[in-house]
Formats: C-alpha cells, sequence, structure tokens
C-alpha cells in the first residue's frame, strides 16, 4: 500500500482478510515468478470491446505488464464492421469462416480499425486512481508488423481483399516489447506493392506467435473454451487438452463455419502448439478477470492446450529444496508434520518426488530406505492447500510405490497423527510401533504418538 499518496485513498482493513488474502497471495507469487520475462500474445475478439470489456481488460494487462509480461495484444473487428456495412446498407459475406472483403467491406474495416485502435490506446492510458491503472506508464506500440498477401480464389469464391498473413517482423516486435512497451497489431496486412488487406485476429495472432516462439498464445473469446463432453455445451470446461487428444478432437470436428463453431479457435490453438508455441489457450471475455484466473491459479478458467501433460512426477534435486520447504512449512507449523531443517531436505533431496504444474511445484514426499529390513518410511508427504482434492496426493504415494519396488523393499510405512484414515482406505494396515526397524524404532517420538502404518508392496 502507497501510505503518502494522496491520490490513492486507503482500503477499509475491516474488508481485508488476512487468512485469506495472505494464502492467496502467496499461492500467485510462484507464478510471478515463472512468468517474469515470458511473451504473451493475446487475441482480443471484437465481441468483448463490443460488449463493454475493454476496460477491465485493459486494467487485467496492464497488471501482467507490471509483473514483468511482455505482451502483444492482437485486437479483432468483426462486429464493429458488420455495424459499418450495415450502416452503409451492404450485407456482411463469409465464406470458409472468412469475410469476403470487397471494396466497401475493406472501408468498412478500415474505419472499424482505426476507431477500435484509438479506444485500446486510450484505455491503456486512463492511469485512474483507485484501479489497476493508476502509476501504471504502459506505453502502446503500433506500426506496419505484417506483410500479407491475398486469400485469392477459393472453390470459385473470390475472397477479393482478404488476405493472408505472409510475414510477421519479429525482431521489431521483439525489441518494441524488450524496451517495455506494449504492441498493438490490428488485424491488416500490406502487401509489398501496398496493397491492403483485411485479416482476421486468430490468423495474425497466431502468426505473431508463432514467429516470436511466445510462451503463451491466448484468445479471448465469445466461447468459454473446449467442454469435456464435446455435445453437451452444459458440460465442465476442459482444462487441459494435451495437442494429441486436440488433433484428434479437431479431425473429428467439421470445418468451422463460425466464431461460436468448437474447431473456430481450436485450429488455431493446435497450429501455434505445433509450431513451437509453448501453450494456447480458449478463454471466455463473459468472465471478468478471466486472463489474471488463467494465468495465476493452477487450473484457470478456460482450455489450455499443450503439446503435452504439464503436470509431471519427478525426482527432486538441489534446485528444488525452497520449494520443498514453502510446501511443508505450513504443515510443520500446525504439527501436522514433524519439523525438518533446510540441511537435511538438502542432504536427503535425492529420496524426495515432488509433482510439479507448469513448472510449479505442488507437492512431494520423501522415501528413506531401510535395506535391512526390506522396506522404507515415506515422509513428508504433502500437497499443497490450493489444489487438493484433485488425486495429487495419490500419484505422489504410486509414485513412491514405484521407487521402493525398483529398491527391492517388500512394504513402505508411515507415521502419522492426523491423516490415518487417508492411508487406510489407500491399503495401508495400522502396526505397533514395535514393528518398526531398529533405526527407525530408535528415533520415534513416544510423546508425539504417531500411528504407524504399513502397506505390503507383494
Amino acid at each position: 500500500m502507497l501510505r503518502h499518496n494522496a491520490a490513492l485513498s486507503e482500503p477499509d482493513m475491516s474488508l481485508v482478510f488476512p487468512h485469506t488474502f495472505v494464502p492467496w497471495f502467496r499461492a500467485v507469487a510462484p507464478y510471478i515468478h515463472a512468468y517474469r520475462g515470458k511473451t504473451f500474445v493475446v487475441g482480443l475478439a471484437g465481441e468483448a470491446i463490443a460488449a463493454g470489456k475493454l476496460n477491465a481488460f485493459a486494467q487485467d494487462l496492464s497488471i501482467l505488464h507490471a509483473m514483468g509480461i511482455k505482451l502483444v495484444l492482437v485486437h479483432g473487428f468483426r462486429p464493429q464492421v458488420n455495424e459499418q456495412l450495415a450502416a452503409k446498407g451492404h450485407a456482411s459475406r463469409y465464406a470458409r469462416g472468412i469475410r469476403i472483403t470487397d471494396t466497401v467491406a475493406l472501408d468498412a474495416a478500415q474505419e472499424a480499425a482505426g476507431q477500435l485502435r484509438f479506444e485500446i490506446e486510450a484505455a491503456f492510458s486512463q492511469g485512474l486512481p483507485n484501479t489497476p491503472m493508476a502509476n501504471s506508464t504502459l506505453r502502446v506500440i503500433s506500426g506496419n508488423f505484417l506483410t500479407a498477401r491475398p486469400v485469392g480464389i477459393v472453390e470459385g469464391v473470390d475472397f477479393m481483399h482478404s488476405g493472408q498473413v505472409r510475414r510477421v517482423d519479429a525482431a521489431s516486435i521483439r525489441r518494441t516489447i524488450d524496451g517495455d512497451a506494449l504492441v498493438l497489431l490490428s488485424p491488416f496486412g500490406f502487401s509489398p506493392t501496398g496493397e491492403a488487406f483485411n485479416l482476421t485476429m486468430e490468423e495474425v495472432a497466431t502468426a505473431t506467435a508463432v514467429a516470436l516462439q511466445a510462451d503463451k498464445l491466448i484468445f479471448l473469446t465469445e466461447v468459454p473454451g473446449i467442454h469435456e463432453q464435446r455435445d453437451d455445451p452444459d458440460s465442465p470446461i476442459d482444462t487441459e487438452l494435451a495437442l494429441a487428444d486436440a488433433k484428434r478432437l479437431l479431425s473429428a470436428l467439421p470445418p468451422a463455419a463460425k466464431p461460436t463453431d468448437t474447431a473456430f479457435y481450436l485450429q488455431h490453438c493446435v497450429r501455434a502448439c505445433e509450431e513451437g508455441v509453448e501453450r494456447s489457450h480458449i478463454l471466455p471475455f463473459a468472465v471478468d478477470g478471466s486472463v489474471l484466473l488463467e494465468v495465476f491459479t493452477h487450473d484457470g478458467i478456460g482450455t489450455m492446450i499443450v503439446d503435452e501433460k504439464l503436470e509431471s512426477l519427478r525426482e527432486a534435486t538441489s534446485d528444488d529444496v525452497a520449494s520443498i520447504l514453502q510446501i511443508i512449512e505450513p504443515f510443520e507449523r500446525d504439527g501436522t508434520l514433524v519439523r525438518r531443517e533446510r540441511t537435511e531436505i538438502e542432504r536427503d533431496v535425492a529420496n524426495y518426488t515432488v509433482i510439479e504444474h507448469d513448472g510449479i511445484i505442488f507437492g512431494c514426499a520423501a522415501l528413506y530406505p531401510y535395506p535391512e529390513a526390506r522396506t522404507g518410511e515415506m515422509a513428508a508427504l504433502t500437497v499443497s492447500p490450493h489444489v487438493q482434492g484433485q488425486g495429487d496426493g495419490e500419484r505422489i504415494l504410486k509414485r513412491i510405490e514405484q521407487r521402493a519396488r525398483a529398491a527391492g523393499m517388500d512394504s513402505i510405512f508411515v507415521l502419522t497423527t492426523r491423516t490415518m484414515h487417508w492411508f487406510i482406505k489407500r491399503g495401508f494396515a495400522q502396526v505397533d510401533p514395535e514393528w518398526l526397524p531398529e533405526a527407525r524404532k530408535r528415533k520415534y517420538n513416544w510423546d508425539r504418538r504417531s500411528q504407524v502404518l504399513v502397506k505390503k508392496l507383494t
């Protein structure tokens, strides 16, 4: 809080609840570290602007910029062009999901693009007190970064002044965003002879993300994402879709004829991932703050397409010690886990298995072998409270069991004071502490009275 800035009013602290705000902010911090210096290309559908979402969206992008993310924004203008054409008494025509741009439509597109560029630059220039734009110095730079070519005549349809991206001036865009500015692209391109072509926002955003090898391509659209039950719009959103699954789904869908078709945005996300963009996202603009929810929460709000599953189990390295400490510290503090010093974890880090999602570690466990008894202790099994209930604990347990079997162990055991029933449901049985291997029995804390549970692996 800026306590000495008269332009900013201080919040009513009675409305701020540390028990909710502080854990939330700590949960967000790993993403802030992970995304600093990364490049995001964001495609904003013209429908979002028509729905009055521009100012809130500009504030959210300003927050991303303030956190060190490099941004390219590509705006759409379908409804705005349609409105211009309607005012001229001219019909909008489409084929294969692409506008047929005659001379009248080209004029309407140029007028709409000029007006939207003005509105977008104004939205990023607000700097209003008591908003996320306060003290913002985000510069917006536009330019002729795109070279285009005509779509031409396809299956007997002449698309006239509709074009496709021929080349993106990635070097110039990179210099601009490295200079701490946001690059704003309209869906227009010019041929080497100066002829103007109407492009689609989706293709411009995809081509730009590929040219920059961006870390994320994000579409803020009128569709909420890909539904788990593809033919049921009321089913939950599939928050993560592997590229192979996305390609299979796309091949089974009819060609997109309009933006609300599932294949419309999915085809661009698939192309981006195939050509080197790490992740592509389809988000609903109807949800306030959807970009922030997608970027800074574990499961996000829309659908993310990735080349492979982001969640992975692996053995820990010395680079993971700080993350392991951060995960287990709250459970040590409330007595669920026995306290471990940093030096102990650094010494034993090879015993640890971690589970990570999108580069962020959310869970861990250690396996301490007792080879003379052909058993091992699973210790410090922990999953971050923010992602509990999603099966991560069980996945870690299975990985520990695999490690134990590979080491020739016949069983694993745990000591617990609070989670006995969780382990019993997963095949553990309670035994007397006298069962423990002699080396472990000597370290058993009789005052803590931990329950000993064993699972046979054979």
